[in-house]
């Protein structure tokens, strides 16, 4: 178990004056089984706007909120106190499911939303096929593992390769992408086989070694969940399943879903972003 407490600040600089905003922010950890929001908070500046919280469809906790004064910067701080306690459970051979399980009406009507390919997660033929290469006859769970270890031998986390349009088949090109990319290219070749996935995004402790109190340089991170039985969370970048240091904030069938802050304007020319995240041990 960790308890983390987390402040994330974006804030856009605009070429010109903005004359009204309207925002989504999504900031705010999720409480689920694995973790538990104990505080959080929502400012932002200009303090004028107006804000309000509901839930979204795939249950993430959305601010939304509207700036109607004239302003040449919007900066969104959001401030969580959580505290985390995964436990990564090996299922015993009887638990695993079947691929006949995963191709039943139940399944493919309940896991729909998880199924579908969208524009960011589409995996082109070549990746289809190599996956079905890469899998064989294991089950479900043990394909899983399989594809994540390929994706392992077959992409680089870089920067600068890829932008925040890029999809799974632009990376796949390249070899190379960032923690969008790699969940995009892993949600697309498991959704291939049947296997009902979805993206999450959420934060990173970078630094297990890091001591209480210590605050350190944090991460907005991307990783996946896939279903063979029940929910299970594996990071592509790092290789291994989500830990107590691991964040969730959103889940969704791509980063579109879940992007952390997004809105519409009127004027403002252009913009700069500036995006820091603070991660403090406190347990």
């Amino acid at each position: 178990m960790t308890r983390l407490l987390i402040d994330h600040r974006t804030g856009y600089d605009y070429l010109r004056r903005v004359s009204l905003s309207y925002n989504e922010a999504r900031m705010t950890p999720l409480t689920d089984s694995q973790q538990v929001v104990l505080e959080s908070t929502i400012s932002l500046n200009p303090s004028s706007a107006s804000m309000a919280t509901y839930r979204d469809y795939w249950g993430t906790r959305v601010t939304s909120f509207d700036v109607q004064v004239p302003h040449d910067r919007l900066e969104v701080s959001a401030r969580t106190l959580v505290e985390v306690s995964r436990t990564e459970r090996i299922p015993s051979p009887e638990e695993v499911v079947g691929w006949e399980q995963l191709r039943s009406d139940d399944v493919l009507n309940d896991y729909a939303d998880w199924l579908s390919d969208t524009h960011l997660t589409a995996p082109n033929e070549e990746i289809r096929e190599l996956v079905k290469g890469v899998v064989g006859n294991q089950d479900p769970h043990s394909a899983a593992h399989g594809i994540f270890d390929w994706l392992k031998e077959e992409m680089q986390y870089v920067q600068g390769v890829t932008g925040v349009q890029s999809n799974a088949r632009d990376a796949w090109a390249e070899r190379q992408g960032v923690c969008q990319d790699l969940a995009h290219v892993a949600i697309g070749a498991l959704r291939s086989l049947g296997i009902p996935a979805r993206y999450i995004s959420g934060y990173l402790h970078p630094r297990r070694t890091a001591g209480v109190g210590e605050a350190v340089a944090g991460q907005s991170h991307a990783w996946v969940e896939w279903w063979d039985g029940e929910w299970r969370g594996w990071d592509p970048t790092n290789s291994g399943p989500v830990s107590d240091f691991h964040v969730s904030v959103a889940r969704g069938r791509d980063y579109r879903d879940v992007s952390p802050l997004k809105g519409i304007l009127s004027g403002g020319g252009g913009s700069t972003l500036n995006v820091t995240v603070e991660i403090t041990r406190v347990a």
